[in-house]
């Protein structure tokens, strides 16, 4: 099985390109995760056949949501994160916006395994909703994870909106502080990891370089000058069925590129 994530901001300008079915077919996936697809259901005009489509969409129009496409019927799906969850976390509190309310979360039910697909909130350019990360929803999101591997794995991926060590950017130096690489949100992924969760892409691929982010500005993507914040991080007792993980650069049609892994029984 392999499982593709991808932050396609905006589903309907990557298909308008005619990208979006052509990355499908090239990558082949049996579950497709998309963040940011800016759009409700029956206003994307993609129609892959093969799957059945799981949509989250935001309450703000063009903004948000994710979605998953499935060649294999998941048992159960869901969306957001569960009201206990929210409450105990201080999500409901309207200060920094309902991020529940942002179509951030879909988990889809497996024989084996829980798939969550998250966008997680970006600390914005004023790192206005820097609290809102690292006192809410990044503690939120994985007591959730916690919560569902406690019946069986949990696949968890997207956009999680942070470089977590110097080698996943090209420029530390000059973003550390900044949006994306303080050191509250890669605490966040240090506390995945401590929970036992697996970077499964560091997990076969270590050093600088590998980027699924780049600015559309000053041919950076060209250039190679990019940010790795789009991950699959898996329990650690799937990890012996997990025989590849990768980034796919030469996929086009976002400023992000598809990730994904493949597990075999």
């Amino acid at each position: 099985m392999k499982i593709v994530s991808w932050n396609v901001n905006g589903i309907r300008a990557v298909h308008k390109k005619g990208l979006f079915v052509e990355a499908v077919e090239k990558l082949r996936p049996d579950i497709l995760c998309l963040q940011e697809t800016k759009a409700e259901q029956h206003q994307s005009e993609v129609d892959l056949p093969d799957y059945e489509e799981y949509w989250n969409s935001a309450h703000k129009k063009g903004y948000s949501g994710t979605a998953i496409f499935s060649k294999v019927q998941p048992l159960s799906v869901s969306f957001d994160l569960p009201e206990d969850i929210e409450k105990k976390y201080g999500l409901a509190d309207d200060s920094y916006g309902n991020p529940n309310a942002e179509g951030r979360v879909i988990t889809a039910e497996y024989d084996d395994f829980y798939v969550v697909n998250v966008y997680t909130p970006n600390t914005k350019d004023d790192l206005s909703r820097l609290s809102l990360r690292h006192k809410h929803w990044d503690p939120a999101f994985l007591a959730y994870c916690k919560e569902l591997e406690k019946e069986k794995p949990v696949i968890f991926c997207g956009d999680l909106n942070v470089a977590h060590t110097p080698d996943d950017l090209a420029h530390p130096k000059p973003n550390e502080g900044h949006k994306g690489f303080t050191e509250e949100e890669r605490e966040g992924v240090d506390k995945m990891l401590e929970a036992h969760f697996v970077d499964s892409f560091r997990h076969f691929t270590k050093g600088p370089g590998h980027y699924s982010w780049w600015s559309p500005f000053a041919g950076a993507r060209e250039r190679n000058v990019g940010w790795r914040i789009d991950y699959i991080f898996v329990s650690k007792k799937l990890m012996p069925h997990i025989s590849a993980a990768k980034i796919h650069a030469d996929v086009y049609g976002s400023d992000h590129c598809p990730v994904s892994v493949h597990l075999q029984d």
